[in-house]
C-alpha cells in the first residue's frame, strides 16, 4: 500500500507535461525517464492517442486531453508540433492533412497555451526528411508513401540532387525522374512545400508569443538536396522575427522532446550548465554525419543551446564534460580519450566541490557494419570499471541522436543534483538501458535478426507481417535479455533486475523498447 507521505510527495513533484513525436522509446519513454533521474514527474498523453507505426495519433483529441486531463500545475510543456498537426512523424511525410486543417489545430495549441501562462511552454517539430516513406503498397487510398520500391528510390534520388541542378548531366537525370514519377513525385513535392508552411505558420506563432520558444530539426537529410530552400526559407523567417534564444533550426528529429525536457530541467534548477567538448581526434568536429546537413561540431553547438547549455573553451571550468568518440581514431588517440575519461570519472566520486558530469557519446556507427568498433569503446569502458560511472551514455544512429541522448541525460543529473531531487536508480536505469540498446542490441542481435530474415528471402526489414514480426519479437527477447542481464552486472552491479521486458514496438527491426525495473542488490 502507498503511504499517505508517499502519495503526497507525489501530488507535490514537479510536473512536465510532454507531447511526444509518436510512440517509440526514444521520442516517448525516454522524456519520462529523463526526468525521473531529476525527480520530476513527466506526464505524457494516453499511449493509444498517439498512434502506432502507420496509424497516426489523434490531434484533436491530444488538445482535449491537454484542456481537460492534462495537470494543470504543470511547471513546462514540450510539445511536438507534428503530432498535433499531423498524428506524428510518419503522419507528416504524406499527404492528407491540409494547411487549413494544420493552421487551425496550431492556433489551437496557442490558445491552449494562453490558459497556462504562469508554465514554459516549448515546441519542437521537424523539417521533413528527403526520403519518402516507403512501405508496401497499402490500396488504392495509398500516397506515394505506400507505393514500395518501385518510385520510392527514384523519388529519393530526385530529392538528394542539388536544387537546382548544377551540371548538364543532372538536368537531364532531374528530366527523367520527373517524367518517370509523375503524379507520384508531385504528391511528395507538395507535401515538403506543405510541411514548410506548417513550419512557417508554427515559426509566426512564436514570433507572435504564443509559445516561448521553438526548435525545427532537419530529418535525415546531409548537405545537398531538396531541403536546403526549405532551411533557407525558415532561416530566414527566425532571423527576422526570433532572437535565437526563442527559434533553433538544427539537424535532428527523434531526440528533440529530451533536448527540451533538459532544457526545461535546466530553468529549474537555476542553472546554465557548461559543456566541454573533448574529441576523440583533434579534428573531430570535421566529421560529417551523411544524414546531416552541418558538421558534427555545429550539430552539437546547435544541442548544447537548446538544451539549455552553453559551450566553454578546454581550459575553462564545465558542468558537463562531453566525450565524443568519432570513427577512424587510431590506436593511439583511442588510448588517450578513454584514459582521459578514466580521469574525469574516478574522481568525480570523492573530489572536492560538486562533481563534473561525464557524458560519452560514440559516434562510431557512422563506419556502417563494423560492429567491432561498435562494441569497442563500451569494452574498454566496462574493463576498466567505468561504464557505471559514466554518467551519461548514447551511440544510435545520427549525431544528433546520439549527442541529442547523453546531454540531455548529463543535464538531467547536473539538474537533480542541485535541486537535490536526484534520483540514482532512475540514473542508473537510463544509462543501462542505453548500452542495452545501442551496443547489444544494434551492434549484436539486430544483424543476426535482418541476416536470418534474408536468409530467409524477406529483405525488407522495415515493415514486417504480424507473424513474422512477433517470430523476430520472440528471437530478440531471446537474444538480448541474457547481454542485458551481463551488462547490468557489469555495469551497475549495486542494483538487480527486478522486471526485464524486451519487446518490437514497431513492427520492424530498427529499434527495440526496454521496460527496465531495478531494485538494490542486497
Amino acid at each position: 500500500m502507498v503511504s499517505v507521505a508517499a502519495l503526497f510527495s507525489s501530488l507535490l513533484a514537479l510536473t512536465f507535461v510532454v507531447v511526444p513525436l509518436d510512440d517509440r522509446p526514444v521520442t516517448a519513454q525516454l522524456p519520462r525517464l529523463l526526468g525521473s533521474i531529476a525527480g520530476v514527474r513527466v506526464v505524457e498523453p494516453p499511449r493509444a492517442l498517439l498512434g502506432h507505426y502507420l496509424v497516426p495519433g489523434d490531434p484533436d483529441a491530444i488538445v482535449r486531453w491537454l484542456r481537460s486531463d492534462a495537470p494543470r500545475g504543470a511547471r513546462a510543456y514540450v510539445v511536438s508540433s507534428d503530432m498535433i498537426v499531423y498524428g506524428g512523424l510518419v503522419a507528416s511525410r504524406i499527404p492528407g492533412t491540409s494547411r487549413a486543417v494544420a493552421y487551425t489545430r496550431l492556433q489551437d495549441l496557442a490558445a491552449f497555451r494562453a490558459t497556462r501562462p504562469g508554465a514554459s511552454f516549448a515546441v519542437f517539430g521537424t523539417v521533413m526528411r528527403l526520403a519518402p516513406t516507403g512501405v508496401p503498397k497499402l490500396g488504392a487510398a495509398a500516397s506515394f508513401a505506400f507505393a514500395g520500391g518501385d518510385i520510392w528510390g527514384p523519388i529519393q534520388q530526385y530529392a538528394n540532387l542539388p536544387d537546382p541542378p548544377q551540371t548538364v548531366e543532372q538536368s537531364a537525370f532531374a528530366a527523367k525522374l520527373r517524367a518517370q514519377l509523375g503524379p507520384a513525385l508531385d504528391a511528395y513535392l507538395d507535401t515538403r512545400a506543405r510541411d514548410r508552411d506548417v513550419d512557417l505558420f508554427a515559426l509566426r506563432l512564436a514570433a507572435e508569443g504564443s509559445v516561448d520558444r521553438i526548435v525545427l530539426g532537419q530529418d535525415d537529410a546531409g548537405p545537398v538536396g531538396l531541403h536546403l530552400r526549405d532551411l533557407a526559407a525558415l532561416r530566414g523567417f527566425a532571423a527576422r522575427w526570433l532572437p535565437p534564444s526563442r527559434a533553433a533550426i538544427e539537424p535532428g528529429a527523434d531526440e528533440l522532446g529530451m533536448v527540451l525536457v533538459a532544457a526545461a530541467l535546466a530553468r529549474e534548477a537555476k542553472s546554465l550548465p557548461r559543456v566541454r567538448v573533448i574529441y576523440s581526434r583533434v579534428d573531430g568536429g570535421s566529421v560529417n554525419d551523411p544524414l546531416e546537413f552541418a558538421p558534427i561540431a555545429t550539430t552539437i553547438a546547435d544541442l548544447i543551446r537548446s538544451c539549455g547549455a552553453t559551450q566553454v573553451a578546454a581550459a575553462a571550468a564545465a558542468d558537463v564534460d562531453l566525450f565524443v568518440r568519432v570513427p577512424r581514431t587510431g590506436d593511439a588517440d583511442e588510448a588517450a580519450f578513454v584514459a582521459a575519461i578514466e580521469h574525469d570519472v574516478v574522481p568525480a566520486a570523492s573530489g572536492p566541490g560538486p562533481p563534473v558530469v561525464v557524458a560519452v557519446a560514440d559516434l562510431s556507427f557512422l563506419t556502417a557494419n563494423d560492429y567491432a568498433d561498435q562494441r569497442r569503446l563500451t569494452q574498454d569502458l566496462i574493463a576498466r570499471q567505468i561504464a557505471g560511472r559514466v554518467d551519461a551514455f548514447a551511440s544510435w544512429n545520427t549525431v544528433a541522436n546520439t549527442v541529442g541522448t547523453a546531454l540531455p541525460e548529463a543535464i538531467a543529473v547536473h539538474a537533480g543534483r542541485r535541486m537535490g531531487t536526484y534520483d540514482a536508480r532512475a540514473h542508473a536505469t537510463f544509462t543501462l538501458m542505453r548500452y542495452v540498446d545501442d551496443v547489444a542490441f544494434h551492434a549484436d542481435v539486430r544483424p543476426q535478426l535482418n541476416a536470418d530474415l534474408s536468409a530467409v528471402g524477406i529483405d525488407d526489414h522495415t515493415f514486417l507481417s504480424p507473424d513474422v514480426a512477433q517470430r523476430v519479437a520472440s528471437q530478440n527477447r531471446a537474444q538480448l535479455w541474457p547481454d542485458g542481464l551481463d551488462l547490468l552486472a557489469q555495469i551497475a552491479p549495486q542494483f538487480r533486475d527486478a522486471g526485464f521486458t524486451i519487446t518490437l514496438p514497431w513492427d520492424r527491426t530498427f529499434e527495440t523498447e526496454l521496460d527496465v525495473h531495478l531494485a538494490p542488490n542486497r
